[in-house]
């Protein structure tokens, strides 16, 4: 496999595919006042209502800096809460706000757009493939 030029190995296809697919929703995103990472906190949150910032932060792909970071950016905006203290722990839960329900709503549908024009030209039954090789490549390295 080291025999592919750069461009044709499969690491570097799917880093590309990646900057890519980030690129045009960051283009997307921005009308609604949103970067990718906010996007991901808030659809996080609606997976993992009541999230720590540390499950966040590990979901998300991001340092706990950048997700201290982020949520700033979300609580300014009212679209999340962060709770004033931890139920157990030290773990504080971070939740939705109606407005972050609704900024995710319309923050979902563009992104479902971007993830739809990437596959337009694939068929259903290359779109499970992809998924499935993906899956795999994923168990693989994990």
């Amino acid at each position: 496999m080291s025999d592919l030029p750069t461009g044709d190995r499969p690491g570097y296809l799917i880093k590309r595919a990646q900057q890519a697919l980030n690129q045009t929703c960051t283009d997307r995103l921005r009308p609604l006042g949103l970067s990718m990472s906010q996007y991901a906190v808030l659809r996080a949150l609606d997976d993992h209502p009541g999230a720590s910032s540390a499950e966040l932060a590990r979901i998300t792909f991001v340092t706990r800096q950048s997700l201290r970071d982020v949520l700033s950016g979300l609580r300014t905006a009212g679209l999340v809460t962060v709770a004033e203290q931890a139920p157990t722990g030290r773990a504080r839960p971070v939740t939705l706000t109606p407005s972050g329900h609704a900024q995710l709503k319309a923050a979902e549908d563009l992104v479902a757009r971007v993830e739809e024009d990437m596959l337009d030209t694939l068929s259903a039954d290359q779109r499970r493939r992809l998924t499935d090789l993906l899956h795999t490549c994923v168990g693989n390295l994990t």
